[in-house]
């Protein structure tokens, strides 16, 4: 088999399309998951805590050559160490695995309502030959 055959058929699983589907969806996500932190949750935080600062902006400059009251100038000036950046990645982080969890929990009670459902336990009527056979069969043990 050629490895582009052997490539076209690993693609045609549906495992390998799902996967992708996950991905995009997930990057997508991730967009939405962003925007709510930096544009609805920390301006709340910011709000509640004071000042109505944002955490990105918090840092320790690690060189006495940084001067700059904002993240973004105070890298171009040397190293800091820029744990606001990280607060904020964290509330990321744990407001999606809080909205996954959420995801899982309700596809896991669509599951257990699924499997709770009555089972209709009278099998199906065989096809109309395979019945005549039947017939036919019992014919002929009776002779």
């Amino acid at each position: 088999m050629s490895v582009v055959s052997e490539f076209r058929s690993f693609i045609a699983k549906g495992n390998v399309i799902d996967l992708a589907v996950g991905i995009i969806i997930g990057g997508a996500f991730t967009g939405i998951v962003t925007s709510l932190v930096n544009d609805i949750v920390m301006p709340i935080v910011g709000a509640i805590t004071g000042g109505g600062f944002d955490f990105s902006n918090y840092f320790i400059a690690l060189s006495s050559a940084v001067t700059a009251p904002s993240l973004e100038e105070a890298r171009k000036q040397g190293a800091v160490f820029a744990y606001g950046s990280f607060i904020t990645v964290m509330i990321n982080f744990v407001i999606l695995a809080f909205i996954i969890f959420l995801m899982v929990k309700g596809v896991n009670r669509l599951r257990a309502m699924e499997e709770k459902k009555p089972v209709d336990e009278t099998p199906a009527p065989p096809p109309a030959d395979i019945q005549l056979l039947s017939e036919i069969r019992d014919i002929l043990k009776t002779k």
